[in-house]
């Protein structure tokens, strides 16, 4: 596939991203979204959403369906409850992955409200991504899985957080219903570095801290690069940041 692309290295800066700005949510749109669209924004290899979301406590999304899609929700800071129609729910916090299969039809929850389920009531909010790709077929049975990755991410290194990759059959990443896409985290100290997976498309998002690119410069706080037949560049961190890494070796038809 990588051969009949031309190499590309596209830095998408953060304040270029959509806007959503209301009492209770501060998102941030990397393509498309909702009220947002643009024809040539809509995706980037098999990622069709990158949102930047700060949801204020007591607040949060209420119940709403997906369908035919593998949702990835990953928390920087503050708890995100989670409840669905399959009956799973839980409390999302930084280091638990998480990922939701829409498949055939699911409805759920996300609010900021934790103290529902037990504990003190706080008043701080919660920052999370979340990332949407297309599932290998539609209409598979919906399902939920999460999994605490904390530790390993102590090691500095590209920790695969969810991959549908048989590479990664025996990781201790959880499972999205895609064979070639595979999600990456990684927590850096200044000085530390990771190189990037090599494939057709990438997709790096720096959701807090600051890094320098290797043949491109610096990148901040909320800065994204896409990356086209092309990878293998390091990424060092300047501060102590965190990255997240899409590879993915097939992208939306049409």
């Amino acid at each position: 596939m990588s051969a009949t692309l031309t190499p590309r290295v596209d830095i998408r800066r953060a304040d270029d991203r959509y806007k959503t700005d209301i009492a209770w949510l501060d998102s941030k749109h990397s393509f498309s979204f909702g009220n947002h669209w643009s024809p040539d924004n809509t995706h980037h290899g098999l990622l069709l959403v990158n949102n930047d979301d700060v949801v204020r406590a007591g607040t949060g999304f209420e119940t709403h369906p997906h369908r035919d899609m593998e949702i990835v929700t990953w928390v920087l800071a503050g708890s995100l409850v989670h409840q669905d129609s399959t009956g799973h729910s839980g409390v999302i916090y930084p280091g638990l992955a998480q990922r939701m299969s829409a498949g055939t039809g699911i409805l759920h929850s996300e609010k900021n409200d934790s103290w529902r389920l037990g504990g003190e009531r706080h008043t701080e909010p919660v920052h999370f991504v979340q990332m949407w790709v297309v599932p290998d077929e539609p209409g598979v049975t919906p399902g939920y899985e999460q999994l605490e990755i904390g530790d390993e991410l102590l090691t500095g290194g590209l920790v695969p957080v969810a991959s549908g990759m048989d590479r990664h059959a025996d990781a201790a990443a959880i499972r999205i219903r895609n064979r070639y896409a595979a999600l990456y985290a990684a927590r850096l100290q200044p000085g530390q570095s990771v190189q990037l997976p090599e494939a057709p498309y990438l997709h790096l998002f720096v959701p807090r801290g600051a890094v320098t690119l290797e043949g491109s410069g610096a990148l901040g706080t909320a800065d994204a690069v896409r990356f086209t037949a092309t990878g293998g560049q390091r990424v060092t961190a300047t501060e102590p940041a965190e990255i997240l890494v899409w590879e993915m070796h097939a992208t939306v038809a049409g």
